[in-house]
C-alpha cells in the first residue's frame, strides 16, 4: 500500500519549522526519524495532508554540557547515544538505553525527540528519561518551555506538546555523586517491542547511600510509568540485599499492564520485580569503592 499524496516542506531553520507548524495546523506531521510515522503512512493510519521534514536543521542535532545540565537535541540519533564513549560516565543510561532500540537501522535514523513525540507506551525513551529525570524542551511561537518528563506523557501516543509546539532537546542534570544505570527489557524477539522494560539510574552520596533514584517502566501502563514507591523507599539506604529486595518488590506496584499477544499481566508484573533485582544488584556492585571520589 501507498501512503496518500501529500505536500513536503523541508526548513533549515528552527523558525521555518515552527511557522509551518503552526500554518498546517494538524493537517501536518513532521519527519524526525520516520521509524514510526513512515510506516504508518503506508499503512494510511496516518495521513498528512502535509510533511515538515527537520533533518536539515542543524541546531536540532547533537548534544552539548551546560552549568552542569547535558543538552540533547532532539534531531540526535540513537545509535549516537548508544556510542557515545564520553558520556558514558556521568550519563551511563543513555547508551545502555539505546542499545537496546529496536535494531541497527532503525537506531542509525530513529531520534530521541522523534521517539519522545510520538509516545509510544511501549518505546524506551519514555521509561529511560523517567529514571534520569529529564526534562523536555518545547518551541512555539511564544519561545521555549520546559516540560519535566512526568508532565510529558498524558496518554498513548499523546503529549502535553501545544498543536504548535515542536520538541527541540532534552535536559538531563550531570549527577554530583557516583552514579551507575542499567536499562533491563524483555523481548519476544530481537528488534521488538518490549513485553516489559524498566530503566533503573541511582546517584550516591558521600557515605555510600542512595540520594538520588529513578526507576521508570516500559509497556507496563497507557504511558509510561514511575515506579515512584520503589524509589521512595530507595532514598537513604545503602544498596544491601535487603533494601533492593524490598524495593524490587515495591516496583510493580506503580505498574498497570494488561493482558495481551506479549504476556499476562500477572507476567509482566513479576518480570519489573525480577528486572529491579538484578539491575540494582549489578549498579550496586558497579558502585562499590566509588564513594568519595573514588
Amino acid at each position: 500500500m501507498f501512503p496518500n499524496a501529500f505536500e513536503y516542506e523541508a526548513p533549515t531553520s528552527l523558525d521555518d519549522a515552527i511557522r509551518l507548524i503552526r500554518e498546517h495546523g494538524y493537517d501536518a506531521k513532521v519527519l524526525a526519524g520516520g521509524q514510526s510515522l513512515l510506516p504508518m503512512m503506508k499503512l494510511r493510519i496516518a495521513a498528512p495532508a502535509v510533511l515538515i521534514d527537520i533533518n536539515g536543521i542543524d541546531e536540532l542535532k547533537g548534544w552539548r554540557e551546560v552549568d552542569g545540565t547535558l543538552r540533547i537535541g532532539a534531531m540526535t540519533r540513537h545509535a549516537e547515544l548508544e556510542h557515545a564513549r564520553e558520556l558514558a560516565d556521568s550519563f551511563p543510561l543513555l547508551s545502555r538505553t539505546a542499545r537496546w532500540i529496536a535494531d541497527p537501522l532503525i537506531r542509525n535514523r530513529g531520534t530521541i525527540g522523534g521517539s519522545l513525540a510520538h509516545a509510544d507506551p511501549g518505546a524506551d525513551w519514555g521509561a529511560a528519561m523517567l529514571a534520569a529525570g529529564a526534562r523536555i524542551e518545547a518551541r512555539g511561537p511564544e519561545g521555549s518551555r520546559l516540560i519535566p518528563v512526568d508532565e510529558f506523557f498524558v496518554d498513548t501516543f499523546a503529549t502535553s506538546l501545544n498543536e504548535d509546539e515542536l520538541v527541540v532537546a532534552v535536559h538531563i542534570d550531570k549527577p554530583t555523586g557516583p552514579v551507575a544505570a542499567r536499562y533491563m527489557k524483555l523481548e519476544r524477539k530481537a528488534g521488538d517491542f518490549a513485553i516489559a522494560a524498566l530503566g533503573v539510574q541511582v546517584e550516591l552520596d558521600s557515605n555510600g547511600r542512595v540520594a538520588k533514584a529513578g526507576i521508570g517502566m516500559c509497556a507496563c501502563g497507557p504511558i509510561p510509568l514511575r515506579a515512584t514507591k520503589a524509589e521512595a523507599a530507595l532514598i537513604g539506604q545503602p544498596l544491601t540485599d535487603e533494601t533492593i529486595k524490598t524495593v524490587s518488590r515495591l516496583v510493580p506496584e506503580d505498574a498497570d499492564p494488561t493482558d495481551d499477544l506479549r504476556g499476562s499481566a500477572e507476567y509482566k508484573r513479576d518480570l519489573l520485580r525480577v528486572f529491579a533485582s538484578r539491575a540494582l544488584h549489578e549498579i550496586a556492585e558497579e558502585l562499590k569503592g566509588k564513594v568519595g571520589g573514588q
